[in-house]
């Protein structure tokens, strides 16, 4: 198992003392895969749309992002952790903009609320769930489902796999 990497260093004393905290885990994009674990143990997860419609200019689907990250938090109470995938080659450059929109719009909402965040590549992901770091999205969702998840998609397998990685690094509920 590879070590975690520490997130920005500012943050590392937060992250790693938030053992019965709230971690959000996401999978960015427009279709948001995401894994909630509140400070009581218990895990939601889900995936949440941001596609603009064709009546909406650009930027709704970061508004809305944004919107939603904010009652996420009203509702589940202070978020301690971000933990995010992060993607470092994407298959074409309208993934490359749309993912990079939607991390700017995280890191400055966890920004502006003193919550400290930290991005987890692919591999470390895969390698922790599905013991490959090069597994398919099948091959994740099985993993996942093997841990008594339901996943309803890969975006969602993908959330449901960074929070356990960030869980078993940075603190259990428990």
């Amino acid at each position: 198992m590879t070590a975690p990497q520490s997130p920005l260093p500012s943050r590392t004393s937060a992250a790693r003392s938030s053992c019965g905290s709230t971690f959000l885990a996401l999978d960015l994009g427009s279709s948001t895969g995401w894994a909630l674990r509140r400070a009581d143990g218990t895990i939601t997860s889900g995936v949440q749309q941001f596609r603009p419609n064709r009546f909406e200019g650009g930027g709704m689907a970061f508004l809305r992002f944004n919107h939603w990250l904010s009652e996420l938090a009203e509702s589940s109470g202070p978020i301690t952790a971000v933990f995010f995938e992060e993607v470092r080659a994407h298959a074409g450059t309208l993934a490359a903009h749309v993912y990079g929109g939607f991390l700017a719009h995280l890191e400055a909402w966890a920004e502006f609320r003193d919550v400290p965040y930290q991005g987890v590549p692919v591999g470390t992901i895969k390698r922790f769930i599905a013991g490959k770091g090069n597994a398919d999205k099948q091959t994740v969702i099985a993993a996942v489902k093997a841990r008594g998840f339901a996943p309803a998609d890969d975006n969602e397998a993908d959330a449901i796999s960074i929070l356990l990685w960030a869980i078993e690094n940075y603190g259990d509920a428990s």
